[in-house]
């Protein structure tokens, strides 16, 4: 079960990339002083990425956890 372990950190190393990706949008969105609608659309679209990479994340979590106890 060591393709799982490895499958899995590489998953969560993806969804940690995700993570900061979509901080930094948001870092870039509030520096540009933007008008109150298009800050909040910005917002929502790195939301997306932010869930999206969560979610990838707990997944990788998951299948390493799932490995080790295989193992």
């Amino acid at each position: 079960m060591d393709w799982l372990i490895i499958v899995g950190a590489i998953m969560s190393v993806i969804g940690l990339v995700g993570l900061v990706a979509s901080a930094l949008k948001v870092m870039k969105a509030k520096r540009e002083k933007l008008e109150d609608a298009e800050l909040r659309a910005r917002v929502q679209k790195a939301m997306a990425l932010n869930m999206g990479a969560l979610g990838l994340s707990v997944l990788g979590l998951m299948c390493v956890i799932l490995g080790v106890s295989l193992s």
